[in-house]
């Protein structure tokens, strides 16, 4: 049953944050505190605060057998998202898109125990010198796990701020040699009913595919993460392998990868192929185009009251030479 309480200030239903973290009274006191300070001030964004840090939030939500995540060792850590406040990982892993295991946002944490992360291997193939398939335990050990905070940007304009786990797609691909025909590069999500029995409600063909062009893919911010908040990655959250393309719309950033593929025209992905007018192959963050459905000029921040202007390039502007000469609304 829901029960809505209606705010104490004449605010438009579309800049409240969801009822679930308005309950969170302590959250909301924290957050209005902040944003009174910001007014006073001055300043747009503030400091991480204790209660953001990964080490004070980590739940046990959507692991299989219910056992707490792993932590890993991480040599590097970055800050690239601004200086803005880390999204606590309670809202993070628990308001996720994964419609193999539901299609409202709360059902993935619930039901994506029932994910097997062990054994897990990718297959690499395609247009590269050095096609093969490797597990998740050696992929662990290719290249120094680095924390990278970054904004994501839901196409749905509701947004995160994030301490991903892992090391530059590029490192990864560059192992299997690429040809020069490999202008793209494919990546397929698990499909297995036993694991997924929700899957047939998807609303779309599965597997999930997902692909970027090669520049895009071998572009230093381009992660393959294994981790959040210094641990492994939650099931609901694309465990035990994932794609962050920090300036691109979040579903482009492909969970559970199992076969990555290196092809010469570029892949039909799957949000394209059920709508292309809505959800294109570049996807990248743009407040100047809108969704046909709904203006993307400003987002709403999990766990936030106030509204956020939505950034160029999600707020990356060194990606924007990729696309130099290219229409951002007939290259969407």
């Amino acid at each position: 049953m829901l029960i809505r309480v209606p705010p104490p200030h004449p605010i438009r239903s579309s800049q409240i944050t969801s009822e679930r973290v308005y309950a969170d009274r302590r959250r909301l006191v924290a957050q209005l505190g902040l944003s009174a300070v910001a007014l006073l001030t001055g300043c747009g964004k503030s400091e991480p605060t204790a209660a953001a840090s990964p080490a004070a939030d980590v739940t046990k939500s959507g692991q299989a057998g219910g056992g707490a995540l792993a932590e890993l060792t991480i040599a590097r850590r970055s800050e690239q998202a601004g200086g803005e406040v880390v999204t606590p990982f309670s809202d993070s892993s628990t308001y996720n898109n994964y419609y193999e295991f539901g299609t409202s946002k709360d059902e993935p944490a619930r039901n994506a125990g029932t994910l097997r992360t062990r054994p897990w291997t990718v297959a690499v193939d395609g247009e590269c010198e050095a096609p093969g398939s490797i597990g998740i335990e050696d992929i662990l050990k290719l290249s120094a796990l680095e924390e990278r905070i970054y904004r994501f940007r839901c196409v749905e304009a509701w947004s995160m701020v994030v301490p991903w786990v892992g090391f530059a797609l590029g490192d990864f691909l560059a192992r299997f040699k690429p040809t020069s025909k490999a202008r793209y590069v494919a990546f397929e999500t698990l499909h297995d009913r036993e694991q997924m029995p929700l899957a047939r409600y998807a609303g779309f063909e599965l597997p999930y595919v997902e692909g970027l062009r090669i520049d895009e893919a071998m572009h230093p911010l381009t992660l393959l993460s294994v981790g959040m908040y210094g641990r492994a990655l939650p099931n609901q959250n694309g465990a035990p392998l994932r794609l962050i393309v920090p300036w691109k719309y979040g579903y482009k950033s492909i969970k559970s990868i199992m076969r990555v593929r290196f092809v010469e025209n570029e892949p039909p992905t799957t949000w394209k192929k059920l709508e292309a007018r809505e959800y294109g192959f570049y996807s990248n963050v743009n407040p100047d185009v809108s969704h046909p459905r709904w203006s993307q000029a400003t987002e709403r921040r999990l766990g936030e009251l106030f509204k956020h202007k939505t950034l160029l390039y999600n707020g990356y502007p060194e990606v924007a030479s990729l696309y130099a000469g290219m229409d951002p609304v007939k290259f969407h």
